[in-house]
């Protein structure tokens, strides 16, 4: 499975699983959704305290969403590569409304 096909295999998990609609993220408007994936792009080592989303993490966001994979870089690399792909669609979706 190629970077791209993980990336949107992932998106498509956070919406089916998660909930988290294109309607869903049009309500995150201040690059709550960019800030999320900076943390899942971030190196483990990066973010000291364990347990603890980066201080980067979106304010009002509830920790519980945190939801790291220290062990496997590739798949904080997925959640990161699918919250930017949502930031983009939010974007393009928020450019086009008259």
């Amino acid at each position: 499975m190629t970077g791209i096909e993980r990336i949107s295999a992932e998106r498509q998990r956070q919406i089916e699983k998660e909930g988290w609609t294109p309607e869903h993220d049009d309500e995150h408007r201040e690059g709550e959704l960019a800030r999320a994936a900076a943390c899942y792009a971030l190196p483990p080592k990066a973010y000291e305290i364990e347990g603890l989303p980066p201080a980067i993490w979106p304010i009002g966001w509830d920790r519980k969403w945190w939801k790291p994979s220290p062990d496997n870089r590739i798949r904080e690399l997925e959640k990161a590569g699918a919250l930017i792909a949502a930031e983009i669609d939010r974007l393009q979706r928020q450019a086009v409304k008259p």
